[in-house]
Order: structure tokens, then C-alpha cells, then sequence
């Protein structure tokens, strides 16, 4: 009778046996070989910068070109930031200068492409990467997280490798969350606000932190792993609702007496984020510890309608692409005329959704289309712009207006 040549169990014993040349394998040993593979592999996978080809930034910012539309300064800026951290990462221990590590804030208006910046960064790293949310960061002892946490996920991205987790890089997305919420220092808890921000200086500075593996809150009799942000990245993006006013206000008690309305005539009111500096953000809520810990300050311009129409259908994963393909596997040809995708970029502007806006849109517009074709027999679909303005007149595109 045939039997596993690993566990020795009889067929009968067995979901499945698997043959081979001189023996065969049953369902449970090879789960349980795939497990010890996995983990090998595991243990294999350390990120090591020593075999690393290291990308120069004119060569960076061509990989995000791929992905993001514009946003050339910004795309600089983090493209020179990796660099120099891959630099820093690979600095001999022996050298009299040490170079200090540049952490970033980027801020532009919601769907400008600030988080997709990070998450293409991603995808070209060598080391350890995360984004995290500031939205769920409180006091230690809060209901929420605390902001070891953040640790906590690198050390995940790093499969629990504390050494390579050291010179990761972390994105802290929604930094404008956790701005205090008065002009005041704050006399009182401010526990998602002010609080937290003083919570980051350690970390953004450099200092060894004990952060829980599993996350979660920390009590005295769990085993803590001492992490070191010394030579960890950060990067925080957000969109700082409002800042405008701030830049306005700055620069009008700039342009009064002699030569202002000359000087006036040069401001682009269209967007003023080009203008923002330190003081704007201190003025909004960042404490000036963090912003001092945050040296290079980059902007994300608005998106015009140009722009916009080159997000919707030049990137490799472009949103039109995107639909091409998902009518593509049920066998239908779809096809967008130029007229319907000029009226969804209008109407992307006029909602000023940004570019997350044209992902609404397209699915106001297609949803009666995905849920028809699977079932219909028709070889092919031309979206023209009549039909995107029917489906837009609908109530849903309404309460889409709405929001």
C-alpha cells in the first residue's frame, strides 16, 4: 500500500498522497514544507544595501514620473532625500562627518498626490518602508494609539529585522491632524493634538524608543524591543486645510508702502502653497520643536485641468486603463471618447476633489455599464460624453456634489 515517505501515514490516512519519482508526499508534510520554505525565505529576505545598485535622484524621479503626473518639485525633493538616505545608510563608521539625516513634510491640497508619491516610492525601496496615519495617534494611556505604534509597523515591514527597521523609512500621513487646536501652548491635555506632536520628537530626532512588537498599549511585564530612529527617514504629508489664509495674511503685511502693487501684481493668489514656509505651519498648530525636526518643506501645486487630463489617462496605472482592462477580461472593447473624458476633468475641477475626484466620477459615470455588460453580449462600448452627462444628472451624482 502506498504511504507518505515523510510521515510514514498509509493513503487511507491521508486527503491527498502525492507521487513522485520514488515516493510520495502527503497533504500535511507538504503544508508543513511549505511553512519551513516561507520561513527560510523569511530569514533569507534582510534588507542589504551592500549589493544595492544606489539610484541617482535624476534616475528616482524618472521611476515616479511612471506613476505620478507633475508635482515636479516635490518629486525633487523626495528623490534627493532617498539618495542622501541611501548615502547616509552606507557612510563608513570611521568618518569624521556625519551626515545627519533631512526628515521632510510635504503639504498640498487632498488629492494632489501626496500619499501617492510615498506608496511609488515604495515600490522602487530597498529597505524597510510604512505609511502610517496621524489621525489614530494619541497620548500614551488614550483611547487610540500610541506613537510607538508607528515603530511597531516598520518592525512588521521588516519581518521583526530591527537592524534593517533602523534605516527604514516612514511616511506619517495626516501630519495637519494632529496640529493643537489653539493658538495658545496648551495648559491642558490636548491628547490628539499638541500631545502627540510632542510624543514625535523623539522619534524624528533620533533616540532609542521601546516599542511593543504586537502594538497596542504597553504595560510593565511586556517584552519591549529598543528601536533606534537615528537613521530612520521621515516623511510626513499633509494637506493643511486653511493654511492659505495664513500665507495671505503673511504676505499682504508684506506688500504695503513703497512698490506694493508692483510687488502684488507678482503673487499667484491661484496658489499660494508656493509660498508657504515655516512660520505659515507654526501659525497653523506645529509646534516649532517639530517643524525644527522637519528641515526641508516642499509644496504639491493644485491640479489644473491639464493636469488632471493627463492623470486620468497617461500613468501606467491610469484610472481609464484601469476600466479598459476590467472590460477587457469579460471580452468587451470599451472605449472613452476625448469629448467624455474633457467633461469628466471639468467636473473633477468644479467638485475640487482633486485628483481622487476623477475615481468618482468614473464610477458615477460607468457603474450602470459594469453592471450590465457581464450579462449583455455586445462586443464593445463607446462612453461619449452624452452618456457621462446622463449618468452625472443622476441623484447619486448629485449627493456626489454634495459631499
Amino acid at each position: 500500500m502506498d504511504k507518505c515517505s515523510f510521515c510514514g501515514r498509509d493513503r487511507k490516512d491521508v486527503d491527498l498522497l502525492i507521487a513522485g519519482m520514488e515516493g510520495h508526499i502527503c497533504d500535511r508534510c507538504a503544508e508543513q514544507a511549505h511553512s519551513i520554505v516561507e520561513e527560510e525565505f523569511r530569514k533569507k529576505s534582510t534588507f542589504d544595501l551592500s549589493g544595492i545598485k544606489l539610484m541617482k535622484p535624476t534616475e528616482i524621479k524618472a521611476f515616479l514620473e511612471q506613476y505620478v503626473i507633475g508635482q515636479d518639485q516635490a518629486k525633487k525633493v523626495l528623490s534627493v532625500a532617498v539618495y542622501n538616505h541611501y548615502k547616509r545608510l552606507s557612510q563608513k563608521s570611521d568618518d569624521d562627518t556625519e551626515i545627519e539625516k533631512s526628515n521632510i513634510i510635504l503639504v498640498g491640497e487632498t488629492g494632489t498626490g501626496k500619499t501617492l508619491l510615498a506608496r511609488t516610492i515604495a515600490r522602487m525601496l530597498h529597505v524597510p518602508f510604512t505609511i502610517v496615519d496621524a489621525t489614530v495617534l494619541t497620548e500614551a494611556g488614550y483611547v487610540g494609539e500610541d506613537i510607538e505604534s508607528i515603530l511597531t509597523r516598520l518592525l512588521q515591514a521588516a519581518d521583526y529585522d530591527v537592524e534593517a527597521a533602523e534605516r527604514g523609512i516612514v511616511f506619517i500621513d495626516e501630519i495637519d491632524k494632529i496640529a493643537r487646536k489653539g493658538d495658545n501652548p496648551s495648559i491642558t491635555r490636548d491628547v490628539s493634538g499638541e500631545g502627540v506632536q510632542q510624543g514625535l520628537l523623539k522619534l524624528l530626532e533620533g533616540a532609542i524608543v521601546n516599542v511593543p512588537p504586537q502594538g497596542g498599549r504597553k504595560h510593565p511585564e511586556q517584552k519591549m524591543i529598543p528601536v533606534n530612529t537615528k537613521n530612520i527617514l521621515f516623511v510626513c504629508g499633509g494637506a493643511f486645510e486653511g493654511i492659505e489664509r495664513k500665507i495671505a495674511n503673511r504676505m499682504n503685511t508684506r506688500v504695503i508702502g513703497y512698490g506694493a502693487s508692483k510687488d502684488a501684481t507678482l503673487i499667484d493668489r491661484e496658489n499660494l502653497l508656493q509660498y508657504i514656509n515655516p512660520q505659515d505651519l507654526r501659525s497653523y498648530g506645529l509646534i516649532p520643536e517639530i517643524i525644527g525636526r522637519l528641515p526641508i518643506l516642499a509644496h504639491l501645486d493644485p491640479l489644473d485641468n491639464s493636469t488632471l487630463r493627463r492623470i486620468l489617462v497617461q500613468p501606467k496605472n491610469a484610472i481609464i486603463k484601469q476600466y479598459i482592462k476590467l472590460f477587457e477580461l469579460d471580452g468587451v472593447e470599451l472605449t472613452f471618447e476625448e469629448e467624455a473624458l474633457d467633461y469628466i476633468v471639468d467636473k473633477a475641477v468644479e467638485f475640487k476633489l482633486g485628483a481622487r475626484g476623477l475615481r468618482s466620477i468614473c464610477e458615477t459615470i460607468m457603474i450602470d455599464a459594469m453592471f450590465e455588460m457581464p450579462s449583455d453580449d455586445k462586443p464593445s462600448m463607446v462612453i461619449t460624453r452624452s452618456y457621462a452627462e446622463e449618468k452625472m444628472s443622476s441623484q447619486d451624482a448629485q449627493r456626489l456634489k454634495a459631499s
